[in-house]
């Protein structure tokens, strides 16, 4: 249980591997029933769930950041502005990869009107992941309790 509730806050906050925690927290509980009403097949989908959920977090920033044209140096201030925002609670972890993404597009072209598109972009990218980190997130956990009460 405790393993399913940091993947579900790990869906939020970017230092925890939400999904694949969640998994782990599944298969022990799947585990700890001996398999009987969770079986290996019930296990393989939620284990595809959960690297669905990893390519997501790969891929939602840097397709948010490439749609508005952001540069590496956007997606990698990003990422810094992410995990600095964590010490800032939830308004860090909102403004925090858009201030960086800001900052790392002025470090390499000096445009305004860009680093405000790529820092919007770059966010919006972070913020559908994590939405859609949490709809998976909830869908394996839904199939679960599914196979456990079938």
């Amino acid at each position: 249980m405790v393993l399913v509730l940091a993947g579900i806050a790990g869906t939020v906050l970017p230092a925890l591997p939400g999904g694949p925690l969640v998994f782990v927290g599944l298969l022990f509980a799947a585990w700890a029933g001996g398999f009987e009403r969770v079986g290996w097949g019930t296990l393989m989908i939620l284990g595809v769930l959960a690297l669905l959920s990893i390519g997501v977090d790969f891929l939602s920033t840097s397709l948010g950041a490439k749609r508005v044209g952001a540069s590496k140096a956007a997606i990698i201030g990003a990422m810094v502005g992410t995990i600095v925002g964590l010490f800032f609670g939830f308004v860090g972890l909102l403004l925090g990869p858009f201030i960086g993404a800001v900052i790392g597009e002025l470090a390499t072209r000096r445009d305004v009107a860009q680093a405000g598109k790529a820092g919007l972009g770059t966010w919006l990218g972070l913020v559908l992941g994590r939405a859609t980190n949490l709809a998976l997130v909830f869908v394996m956990i839904g199939i679960f309790v599914a196979a456990y009460l079938w």
